[in-house]
Parts: C-alpha cells; structure tokens; sequence
C-alpha cells in the first residue's frame, strides 16, 4: 500500500485517508445564475418527456417566472419545433447565447446549432454526453429561475451525465399507461435513488381519451398502472394527461406556449 501523501486530489476513492468529499458538477458559464433545475426523464422514449418539458417551462413563464430548456436529447431534439423556434444560436468569445421564445422562455437545443436541423447527429455516447455538459458551462442563460432538462429515454450516458454534472434539484419522471411502461419507470425511479436526487412526482401522459360529444373518458392505452408505481415508491402523482388532438396540433405547429389549457399549470405552481 503506497504511503499517504495528504494530497487527496490525486488519491483513489478507497484511500482510508481520505475525507475530502470530490464534487463532480461542473460549473455554470460565468454569465448564468440559474436558481433550480429540474430533470424530466423516462427509461422509455414516445411517452412525452418533451411535451411534459415544454408545457412545465411555459406555465413557469406565464406564471412570472423566469423559464429555460436545456434539450439534452440531443440525437432527437424536439423543443425548438414545439416552440416554433428556428433561429440559430449565437454566441461571441464568453460563450453561447440561448435563443428565446415568443414569451421569453431561453433555449438550447443541438438543433439550434447544425446548419440543417433534419440532419442526424451520428456521435458516440462520449461525445453526446459532452455536449450537454458544454450547454451548462458555455451557455451563457442569464437569470433563470426554473431551468428544465429534457432528458433522453433510458439511464445511460446522457442521464448519468447530468446527474453528476448539473445541480439537480429534483426529477419529474413521466410515463404512460401500458404496463411495460410501468415496469421501465421503475429503472428511472431506482436510477435516481441510486444517485440520491429526489424525484418530484410522477406524471402519467396518455392517460386517457374525453369524447367530445358526451364527456365520458376512454382508456386507450389501457388501464392505468401510475397508481401502483407511485405507492411502490412513496411518490405523489402530479398529473394524468389527456390525449388531446388539439394539443398535438399545437406542439406540430410550434404554438405550445399559446395553446389552452395548459394541463401542467397546477404542477408548475407547486414547484
């Protein structure tokens, strides 16, 4: 066993020695404060981690608070389209400025950045988990109160990443009704117990269909599992998202941030 030389920075983790705790976040661009973050994941992709994202963010922004996205599904970014945003973003030599929406919400998303955003970013893990970090320390956002981080689906490079890297708050994990769903939520709650973040509650999408001729619900994906997850868990379950046309013709035509009623305003006031 080598002998102790007081220098933990270069010691291994086992060091019997060794007290000083190492903090692996990195630290935000000089020109942002960001008060909360708050990550929104799933172990599976479709069930509308995005949607849930989006809709958190606007509520945020509509209630005064100051809202941001930082889109950390980066092979398949979808919060500019749902809020119409195409611009490119720019930045100068303190680093890059997030683009902003209609009602001010700021944004960073890998789509703001490619020449042509249909074209597919074909990287390794490595390189896809570095750039979510570099949009926290080279973006410059400013003031922000309540920053969201879509996550993409699964508990892999991305999702690791953030835990360690970002200043998590809290987690909001959404599902839909199916129980294969239900069953891939799980790896997302114990995944976030593992790095000890606390998960804010479940929100369930697809939850059901309200017929617009006689009011009565459907379950169209069948009945909802959310229930006995949450009870699993000792988790609060925040909402149950309708299937809504009309909601999902808004986020095609990048008019969430006007669309009403926004089904996750109670959720953001309890934030």
């Amino acid at each position: 066993m080598a002998e102790c030389n007081h220098d933990c920075s270069a010691c291994g983790e086992s060091c019997g020695e060794r007290t000083e705790e190492f903090d692996f976040r990195a630290k935000a661009n000089p020109n942002s404060n960001v008060k909360k973050v708050i990550a929104v994941m799933s172990g599976k992709g479709g069930v509308g981690k995005s949607l849930v994202t989006a809709s958190l963010a606007a509520a945020c922004q509509k209630l005064g608070r100051k809202a941001a996205v930082l889109d950390a599904d980066i092979t398949g970014p979808s919060i500019p389209k749902v809020f119409g945003v195409h611009d490119r973003a720019m930045g100068d030599e303190n680093g890059i400025y997030p683009v902003t929406t209609r009602t001010g919400i700021k944004l960073m998303s890998l789509n703001l950045l490619v020449e042509d955003e249909s074209d597919p970013v074909v990287w390794r893990g490595s390189l896809i988990a570095g750039s979510v970090k570099q949009f926290w320390t080279d973006v410059q956002w400013g003031d922000v109160d309540y920053m969201f981080v879509d996550m993409p689906p699964g508990t892999g490079d991305v999702p690791l990443t953030v835990y360690q890297s970002l200043p998590v708050d809290g987690i909001i994990i959404v599902t839909s009704p199916q129980d294969l769903v239900s069953m891939i939520v799980e790896k997302s709650v114990k995944m976030a117990e593992m790095m000890t973040i606390p998960i804010l509650g479940l929100v369930e999408n697809y939850s059901y269909f309200q017929c617009p001729d006689c009011g009565s619900r459907h379950a169209i994906f069948g009945e909802s599992h959310i229930d006995d997850v949450a009870a699993r868990h000792y988790l609060p379950v925040l909402a149950r998202l309708p299937i809504d046309p009309a909601l999902a013709a808004a986020c095609d035509a990048g008019e969430l941030e006007s669309f009403s009623p926004n089904y996750l305003e109670d959720v953001a006031k309890g934030l």
